[in-house]
C-alpha cells in the first residue's frame, strides 16, 4: 500500500513540475482528446425479403414456394462484411414490420389476409398489419420470427453497421390485428367512437352507417384471378374508414391506397388542427426543448400509440427509422415523437419521405427530422440531365437555394419506389449512371443512399405480377438477377458477376469509401460551372464542375454527363476560390481519388487557376490538391 502511495505522489509531482516548467508531460499527453471531424453517412437500403432469395424462377404472380423468398438469416456475417466494405455505415431493412401477405400462417396465431385488400401476393410493406411483430415470411421458423430479427440486429451491430427500419405513420393495413401488443397497449381503433366521422381521440376517420366496398376494375383481379377462399370482392368493414391516401369514399378507386386506412392525428376533416401548436421560435429550439414542451400536454391518442411503437423498436436495438409519407402527418406530431426518440437515443437516425419543398424546413426545424428525401430537387434534376432534357447548370441553383438545409437532404438515385437507375426508363445503362452517382454523393454534406443491386447494375427488368418492370417489385415474390449473381448462392463474393458488373461494384466501393473518409465533403461547396461555361473553350454543355473543401482537404470535382463526347479543355478555378484556399502563384499537383491513375497540375498565375482536363463520356474525376 505504501508503495502505491509513493508512486501516486511521484506521478503528481511529475505533472506539477511539468506545468511549472511549461513542458509537455508524457502522462498528460495521453489525456488529450482528439476531436473527430464529422464524416459522410452512407445508407444501404435492402428490400429484406428479396436480398437473400436465391430462386431464379421469377414466374409472374408466383407463390412463395415457386419464386422463393429471402430470410433474416441470409444476412450472414460474410454478407454484412461485404456490405460494410462497399462503404456503408447504415442498413435500412425495408419491409420488416408485419404486413399483410397471402400465405397461411394461422398455425402461428396469425389471421389470413383477404386478397381483395392486399396488393400483390407478397403484400405491400407499407400496409402494416401488426407494429409489434415482424413479417413471418422472413423467418426460417415463423414461430421464432422476432428472435430471428433480434439476432439480425445483433449481427448487424457486431459487423459495425447501424440498423434502420420503416415506420408508416400515415396509414396502417385495413386488416390490422395486433396479436403481440405489449401489456396495456390497445389496438388501433379499439376505443374509437365509430358513429362519427371525426373525434380527436379516434385513431381513424369513419364514413358512419356505411359499409366498406372493395374496389373493382376491368383490368385488375386480385391474385390475377386465381381462386382463393377469401377472394369474393368483399371485405367486412363497418362502418367504412377513410383510405390511406385520404379518399373519403366507402368504395375507394382501384388506384387509391385501398389496402390501407388513414390514421387520425387530430386534424379535422376541414384541415384545422385539434391539438396544441408549437409556439413561435421553436424552429430554433433543440429536441430537448421540444420534449419539455410536450411533457404533460394532452395530445391525440394516435400520437401516443406511434411514439410507443418507436420506443419499442429502440428497445430492440434499432438505431433509426425511415418514415413513409411523413408530410401527410402534421409536423407537430413529429416534434412530439422525434423529441421522445432523441431523448431515449440521441444518435437515432431519422429519415422522412417529404416531397413538398415548401414544407422542408417545417419538417426539419419543427418536426425534428434528421433527413428528408432530396427527390423533387436534386434527384429529379439529375434524371432530366441524363435523359437529355436539361443541362447540369441548374444543379448549382438547387444546392445554393438549399444551403441552410442541404445537410438534411438525403441524396439517392435508386430506391424501392423509383425506376432503377440502370433501367431504360432512367439512365439507360449503369455506365451512364456513374456521373450521376459521383455528383449525388459529393455535391453536399448530406448522407448518400444506395439501393441493393444498384451497385451491380440491376435494371429491374422483371414483371413480378402486381409489380411491373423498371422497378424491383415490392409486392411480389421475385429474385433480383444482378444481385443474385453477386450473392453467388450465399457466398456473397461476386462470383457470378460479369467483368463489367465487377467493375461497376468496384466503382461504387471506391466512391462510397472515399466519401466516408473525406473531410472536404463535410465542408464548403462552390460551383465553378458558371465561369467555365462562359469562358472555357471546349467545355461541353454536358460537363459539371464544382469544388469542395475543408481546412485540411481541397477537392475539384468534374463529371461528364455526356455519353457521346470526350472533352479536352483547360478548367478554370475562380480567383475567389484560390483566395479562400490561400493558394499563391505556382504549380500544384492534383490527383484523382477515384482510381488514383489520373493526375494533372493546377497552375496559378496572377491569381487565376487553370488545369488541363481530358474527360471521357460518363467519366468523373475527384481531384485532390
Amino acid at each position: 500500500m505504501k508503495r502505491i502511495l509513493l508512486l501516486v505522489s511521484l506521478l503528481i509531482c511529475s505533472i506539477n513540475v511539468s506545468i511549472a516548467q511549461n513542458k509537455p508531460n508524457p502522462v498528460m499527453k495521453k489525456k488529450l482528446v482528439v476531436v473527430q471531424q464529422p464524416k459522410k453517412t452512407v445508407v444501404y437500403q435492402v428490400f429484406t425479403r428479396l436480398f437473400g432469395n436465391k430462386n431464379t424462377t421469377n414466374k409472374s404472380w408466383g407463390t412463395i414456394e415457386e419464386n422463393g423468398v429471402g430470410k433474416f438469416n441470409d444476412f450472414t456475417d460474410k454478407a454484412l462484411q461485404e456490405i460494410k466494405k462497399l462503404g456503408v455505415s447504415h442498413i435500412w431493412y425495408t419491409g420488416v414490420p408485419h404486413h399483410c401477405v397471402i400465405k397461411d400462417y394461422t398455425k402461428y396465431g396469425i389471421s389470413n389476409d383477404d386478397p381483395d385488400v392486399v396488393k400483390g401476393r407478397a403484400g405491400s410493406p407499407y400496409a402494416v398489419k401488426d407494429y409489434y411483430d415482424v413479417n413471418p415470411d422472413l423467418a426460417v421458423d415463423p414461430s421464432k420470427r422476432m428472435e430471428e430479427f433480434e439476432a439480425l440486429i445483433d449481427r448487424t451491430h457486431k459487423n459495425g453497421l447501424k440498423v434502420i427500419i420503416d415506420i408508416v405513420p400515415n396509414h396502417i393495413a385495413r386488416n390490422y390485428k395486433g396479436t403481440n401488443n405489449p401489456k396495456g397497449v390497445r389496438d388501433f381503433g379499439a376505443d374509437d367512437n365509430t358513429s362519427v366521422e371525426y373525434d380527436r381521440n379516434n385513431n381513424f376517420y369513419y364514413i358512419p352507417n356505411t359499409p366498406f366496398e372493395a374496389p373493382t376494375s376491368d383490368t385488375y383481379k386480385p391474385l390475377n384471378g386465381e381462386d382463393n377462399p377469401l377472394t369474393d370482392g368483399k371485405f367486412n368493414e363497418f362502418p367504412a374508414k377513410w383510405t390511406g391516401n385520404g379518399s373519403r369514399k366507402a368504395k375507394p378507386d382501384i388506384n387509391d391506397w385501398y389496402e390501407t386506412v388513414k390514421v387520425n392525428y387530430g386534424v379535422k376533416p376541414d384541415g384545422s388542427k385539434d391539438f396544441p401548436e408549437l409556439p413561435a421560435g421553436y424552429d430554433k429550439k433543440s429536441y430537448k426543448e421540444h420534449y419539455a414542451y410536450w411533457k404533460g400536454k394532452d395530445v391525440p391518442n394516435s400520437w401516443i400509440k406511434f411514439r410507443d411503437i418507436a420506443l419499442f423498436w429502440l428497445d430492440k436495438g434499432v438505431d433509426g427509422f425511415r418514415y413513409d409519407m411523413a408530410e401527410m402527418v402534421p409536423y407537430e406530431f413529429w416534434s412530439y415523437m422525434n423529441s421522445a426518440i432523441k431523448m431515449k437515443k440521441a444518435a437515432a437516425f431519422l429519415i422522412a419521405e417529404v416531397y413538398n419543398p415548401n414544407e422542408y424546413r417545417n419538417y426539419i426545424n419543427l418536426g425534428k427530422m434528421d433527413y428528408l428525401y432530396d427527390k423533387v430537387e436534386t434527384y429529379d434534376y439529375l434524371k432530366e440531365i441524363i435523359q437529355g432534357k436539361k443541362n447540369p447548370d441548374g444543379l448549382s441553383n438547387i444546392q445554393n437555394n438549399m444551403a441552410d438545409i442541404e445537410h438534411h437532404m438525403l441524396h439517392f438515385l435508386d430506391n424501392h419506389d423509383e425506376q432503377r437507375l440502370a433501367s431504360p426508363e432512367f439512365a439507360g445503362t449503369s455506365e451512364k449512371g456513374k456521373p450521376l452517382m459521383v455528383v449525388s454523393t459529393t455535391l453536399s454534406t448530406a448522407p448518400t443512399m444506395v439501393y441493393f443491386g444498384q451497385e451491380v447494375g440491376e435494371a429491374g427488368d422483371i414483371n413480378g405480377g402486381f409489380g411491373t418492370r423498371s422497378r424491383t417489385s415490392i409486392f411480389d415474390y421475385v429474385g433480383v438477377p444482378n444481385h443474385q449473381r453477386w450473392m453467388n448462392d450465399g457466398k456473397f463474393d461476386g462470383g457470378k458477376l460479369s467483368q463489367s458488373e465487377k467493375d461497376l461494384r468496384d466503382f461504387y466501393s471506391r466512391l462510397l469509401n472515399f466519401s466516408l473518409k473525406s473531410e472536404a465533403l463535410m465542408g464548403k461547396f462552390q460551383e465553378i460551372q458558371t465561369l467555365n461555361r462562359s469562358e472555357t473553350k471546349e467545355y461541353d454543355a454536358g460537363i459539371y464542375s464544382y469544388v469542395r473543401w475543408s481546412k485540411n482537404e481541397k477537392l475539384i470535382i468534374v463529371a461528364n454527363f455526356s455519353w457521346k463526347k470526350t472533352s479536352d479543355f483547360n478548367l478554370k478555378i475562380p480567383s475567389d476560390v484560390l483566395a479562400k484556399w490561400n493558394l499563391k502563384d505556382g504549380n500544384y499537383k492534383v490527383s484523382d481519388q477515384l482510381y488514383k491513375k489520373e493526375s494533372t497540375t493546377l497552375k496559378v498565375e496572377n491569381g487565376v487557376g487553370t488545369m488541363t482536363v481530358k474527360i471521357a463520356p460518363s467519366e468523373s474525376f475527384i481531384f485532390k490538391l
